[in-house]
């Protein structure tokens, strides 16, 4: 079905691979397309819990846009919503959504990363937002979202000088949730996935929604989001599980609720 990615599911995990190995895991039309279609056909997916997205092979997760077609576009093409409507459709999935960033994570990359709800990294990958040296600015929600996360200060440091930054100071920063040896990528992921599993699947869309929904509005009215969510999750066999499990010493059984 797809071209330049390759989508897995097991159990509770959809996993989108973007494979363009010979030019590192670049983003064109084409890939972007077939992006947006696994990760809604995920999305539609009723049992997952989780997308998680990478790239193929060690040297990349994604190392941005593809040069060659970016040269040839015009300035009204810059008004088509493409990478950053799809970006906002992974930001507001309502699953967890993962970036396992195996290598260098650059423009169209480090964006797609900052789109996900967590990061993990491999230490030795490069993660930055280097279009001003093309003379354009990030074009996919990285002007925003890098400065929502690390703050306007470290966001307009990267993005002026076009700092590469590795992973333990993406960490440091604040950019990842974790930094990790090359090796240790996998199972730390596969232990990130586990401890997400281990919730209420309703607490995690309701925890999300909230968080994205909250961010940008007044206290007042983002507490109030937090009152309803929580409403919504005390009436819900879910919280009755949970908390039925904790008292009875046993892990809770959500997937059976």
């Amino acid at each position: 079905m797809f071209q330049h990615i390759r989508v897995e599911k097991s159990e509770f995990v959809g996993t989108i691979i973007i494979d363009r190995q010979d030019v590192r895991n670049a983003l064109n039309k084409t890939t972007v397309d077939e992006l947006q279609i696994a990760v809604r056909e995920l999305e539609e997916d009723p049992k997952l819990r989780i997308i998680i997205i990478t790239g193929a092979g060690e040297k990349a997760f994604v190392a941005g846009a593809d040069i060659k077609e970016l040269h040839e576009r015009t300035m009204l093409e810059a008004l088509v919503p493409g990478m950053q409507k799809v970006y906002r459709e992974i930001e507001q999935s309502s699953k967890v959504t993962i970036a396992v960033i195996n290598g260098h994570a650059l423009g169209g990359g480090c964006e797609l990363a900052l789109a996900c709800d967590l990061r993990v990294v491999a230490n030795h990958a490069k993660i930055g937002l280097p279009e001003l040296n093309l003379a354009i600015i990030p074009g996919a929600g990285g002007t925003q979202r890098l400065m929502r996360i690390v703050g306007k200060g470290r966001a307009l440091e990267m993005i002026l000088t076009g700092k590469i930054i590795d992973g333990q100071e993406a960490e440091r920063i604040g950019l990842v949730t974790q930094s990790v040896e090359s090796n240790d990528l996998k199972n730390v992921t596969k232990q990130l996935v586990e401890s997400i599993l281990s919730k209420g699947p309703l607490a995690l869309k309701l925890a999300k929604m909230v968080v994205n929904q909250g961010q940008d509005v007044d206290l007042d009215t983002a507490l109030m989001l937090e009152k309803l969510a929580q409403t919504v999750l005390f009436a819900s066999e879910e919280k009755h599980e949970g908390t039925q499990a904790f008292l009875e010493k046993r892990r809770p059984n959500y997937h059976e609720v």
